[in-house]
């Protein structure tokens, strides 16, 4: 996995860009923004940098990003459904995620799934 991958947030071209080293652009999520969330729509990593985490550290600074600014995720893209996958401690900013139940619930109101 790379270790100098540096992801900024490029609301000008409404996605997140990751480079490595002196390159430009390595990767990039695309994504749209409401006032309430995010929606990631679409990974993509050059040719010359796949295998080396950068998509990975793209999710995860995006997602970390999404967190800081108390914002909701609503993820279309595959790969960051994926990736999702392999870290539930994300689950949480998922737009629509489960919530815990509370005392003025019905016991069994279906709550939808994180997933």
């Amino acid at each position: 996995m790379s270790t100098d991958v540096t992801v900024t947030r490029s609301p000008a071209r409404r996605r997140y860009e990751a480079s490595v080293g002196d390159t430009a652009v390595a990767g990039f999520i695309d994504y749209e923004e409401t006032s309430e969330l995010i929606v990631l729509t679409h990974t993509e990593v050059a040719p010359a940098f796949e295998g080396r985490g950068v998509a990975s550290t793209l999710a995860r600074a995006a997602l970390d990003e999404i967190r800081e600014r108390d914002l909701k995720a609503l993820v279309i893209c595959p790969y960051i459904i994926a990736w999702l996958r392999r870290h539930p401690e994300y689950q949480d900013l998922l737009y629509n995620a489960a919530r815990p139940k509370t005392s003025n619930q019905p016991p069994d109101t279906e709550q939808p799934q994180p997933f």
